[in-house]
């Protein structure tokens, strides 16, 4: 549970809450343009009070955390609905490291530190994906506390249920976690990760579809997002050798691709760029030395953050 502003403390203590609300929404939407619309208009609620009724709120904090959990939960049930509307496959916004992305800004301004989300395993596309299954109140639920820490008594003031509905509900969101993760070999360490995904980028690059074939467990799938704005099989590919057939006509199609390797939501993952502009952001989950799931962005609207400028060949 995260410590708590006190009133009196001013400006600066009010606006130091805003990394951790930036954390909160980015995990609850998945999208980081929509995480801050979300924490702005969370401050514009708090400057819309008088100075009164800003000093009767006892921890200001808390205060913020609330109004910005029930917006994203308002925006959530809105958003179950657009996505049954979208063209093809949804995934969640990519993240790139902290140290590369422009949070608010797509100009090129430096990044502000107190910005950035901070990346740990419940931001790893995998998790996110999970997420996207659960209902509004069971999301908001597993990550106000499992992640976040708060306890169920604050955590049922904000979505409005007892807190023993709530612990239900986040009783729930695990199932669905764990009912996600195939019966396999353990994740590898990040160093082994990484080179899986290094060999998958030689072999891709190579377009040798038996090397391909090797680094993908024969039940892999692949989901591309294109969103209607970008070239993207509409369904899931799955099996590793239908895989490796898809990528090596993808890059016979654009010889000029460059494949970078990139962290995206704080793991090893691809980065495609096609004439110096990134069409195409990858992650990768992985069970032992075998990739099981693939997932690539390619909608244009999703990948503003990762700009040729903040990512360097």
């Amino acid at each position: 549970m995260t410590t708590r502003t006190e009133p009196g403390d001013g400006l600066s203590a009010i606006m130091s809450e805003r990394r951790q609300l930036i954390n909160l929404a980015y995990r609850l939407l998945g999208s980081l343009a929509d995480a801050e619309d979300v924490v702005q208009e969370t401050y514009v609620r708090w400057y819309a009070m008088s100075r009164q009724q800003q000093e009767d709120i006892a921890s200001p904090g808390g205060w913020l955390t609330t109004v910005a959990s029930r917006i994203c939960l308002d925006l959530l049930g809105s958003a179950r609905a657009r996505r049954e509307n979208y063209v093809g496959e949804w995934i969640p916004e990519p993240l790139p490291d902290r140290t590369e992305w422009i949070s608010g800004r797509w100009g090129g301004a430096p990044a502000d530190p107190a910005d950035r989300v901070t990346l740990d395993e419940s931001v790893n596309m995998a998790f996110l994906v999970v997420l996207e299954s659960m209902t509004p109140a069971e999301r908001v639920a597993l990550i106000l506390h499992d992640v976040f820490r708060y306890p169920f008594a604050e955590v049922s003031e904000i979505v409005g249920r007892t807190p023993e509905a709530c612990r239900q509900l986040a009783s729930s969101a695990r199932r669905r976690i764990r009912a996600s993760q195939p019966p396999a070999a353990p994740a590898a360490p990040a160093a082994a990760q990484a080179g899986v995904v290094r060999e998958f980028r030689q072999a891709w690059e190579a377009r040798d579809i038996d090397a391909l074939v090797g680094l993908l467990d024969p039940g892999t799938t692949m989901v591309v997002d294109g969103g209607g704005l970008a070239s993207a099989v509409l369904r899931p590919i799955e099996g590793g050798e239908q895989i490796a057939r898809y990528l090596v006509n993808l890059a016979g199609r654009a010889p000029s691709l460059a494949i970078l390797e990139r962290t995206v939501n704080g793991q090893p993952g691809l980065v495609a760029q096609h004439d110096g502009v990134t069409v195409t952001v990858a992650a990768f989950d992985l069970a032992g030395d075998r990739i099981q799931r693939i997932w690539a962005v390619r909608n244009p609207e999703k990948l503003r953050p990762w700009t040729d400028a903040d990512l360097p060949g």
